[in-house]
């Protein structure tokens, strides 16, 4: 098989990509390594910063989202077991838009049905071969059979753990990273959101998080040990515990009901350099991990196809290289501001190990602060609602 452009990972980054291109007349093949059904599956993040709002417009994707998303205009942040709210609108201009990645990869797979355009699931012992020549290739498994598909170009969306990242020499690779000492447990529940925005809420007994997905599909984290076992967290127990460290407030009209699903998920951040080897272009997980506050993840993928897929269109239409050239210090440009902005809020609204009385006062009074400061509210919105690309 030939293509133009061999994309590797059937999430969201990778079918957003192969949706720009295909609008351009760029002929793409996506490989999955899962069904269909698993990558629908997933939980994941939900809220969008504008920038991302606009790109899956542009991508045709948006007709849903803007119809049965919900637009934030502001956040509440907490400590101490009261709320103060940052008004992104008044402090930026600008909103969010809470639509789950489920949603979205759902849109980007009924876009590319519509075009027709080969994605292959299932695809195993993938390979990535002749990227520092003109001519590379991809091989892969369908059962006892191997496939190869050539290719001008081949972009990594496969995420943290698939083959994209490791392809590139250990010698050229330079990795970053921190994971920090807890993970967040998150119930999702068919009951009314406790606010109509999200809460983030520091406590001394750990960090907590109100989210929502639609007027009655909710989202909720509480900070715990990684290695806890998910069964000593019972509906009752996380319950009673997420009431004790949110707004008391919110607390009071808090509506519970049974899990439908509940995980332990890791934080951590990580930053792969370079984005770019020869003829391979990391995208999304594949290059850079973030913690989960201040909802980076999915808008860093975003922002990395943004530009991937405007350098291959200028490479296409225009046999100009500078985008292709430029992408890796592009991207990472704005990958370490919102590590930085993730990393700062982590920090800020969590309890670690060993955290002194001294050490919780000091993030009580930073977020005191935050709530008098007009400078810091706009600091903070500016990063939350998505840096420009």
């Amino acid at each position: 098989m030939r293509t133009q452009v061999c994309i590797i990972g059937g999430g969201p980054s990778g079918l957003l990509l192969g949706q720009l291109l295909h609008q351009a007349g760029i002929a793409t093949v996506i490989l999955e390594r899962q069904t269909r059904d698993h990558v629908l599956a997933r939980i994941r993040a939900g809220v969008l910063e504008w920038g991302s709002v606009e790109t899956l417009r542009r991508a045709g994707v948006g007709t849903r989202m803007d119809t049965q998303g919900h637009v934030h205009t502001g956040t509440t942040l907490a400590a101490r077991n009261r709320g103060f709210r940052i008004d992104f609108a008044a402090t930026t201009g600008k909103q969010v838009m809470v639509w789950g990645q489920t949603e979205v990869t759902a849109d980007l797979y009924a876009a590319r049905d519509a075009t027709g355009a080969p994605t292959i699931h299932g695809a195993s012992d993938v390979g990535l071969h002749g990227l520092d020549t003109d001519a590379p290739f991809v091989t892969y498994r369908l059962g006892d059979t191997e496939h190869r598909i050539d290719c001008d170009h081949i972009a990594g969306c496969d995420g943290f753990h698939g083959p994209s990242r490791k392809a590139i020499p250990a010698s050229v690779l330079r990795e970053y990273e921190r994971v920090y000492p807890f993970g967040w447990l998150g119930v999702l529940s068919r009951t009314p959101p406790v606010a109509d925005e999200l809460i983030y809420a520091n406590h001394e007994r750990g960090f907590a998080l109100c989210s929502m997905r639609n007027a009655m599909l909710s989202r909720y984290y509480i900070q715990c040990p990684v290695d806890d076992p998910l069964d000593k967290w019972t509906d009752n127990a996380f319950w009673d515990e997420l009431r004790r460290r949110i707004p008391s407030d919110a607390a009071d009209t808090l509506v519970t009901g049974p899990s439908i699903e509940k995980s332990i998920a890791p934080l951590r951040s990580f930053v792969a350099e370079p984005m770019r080897w020869g003829r391979l272009y990391l995208v999304g997980d594949a290059a850079h991990i973030v913690p989960p506050t201040g909802a980076k993840g999915l808008n860093l993928a975003i922002g990395d196809v943004h530009y991937l897929s405007d350098a291959l269109i200028r490479h296409y239409h225009d046999r100009d290289d500078g985008g292709l050239d430029g992408y890796s210090a592009t991207a990472l440009a704005r990958v370490w501001k919102a590590e930085r902005f993730s990393w700062s809020l982590t920090t800020l609204l969590h309890r670690f190990p060993g955290q002194s009385p001294f050490e919780q006062r000091m993030q009580e009074a930073e977020l005191d602060w935050l709530e008098g400061s007009l400078a810091a509210q706009t600091a903070l919105a500016e990063n939350y609602v998505g840096l420009p690309y």
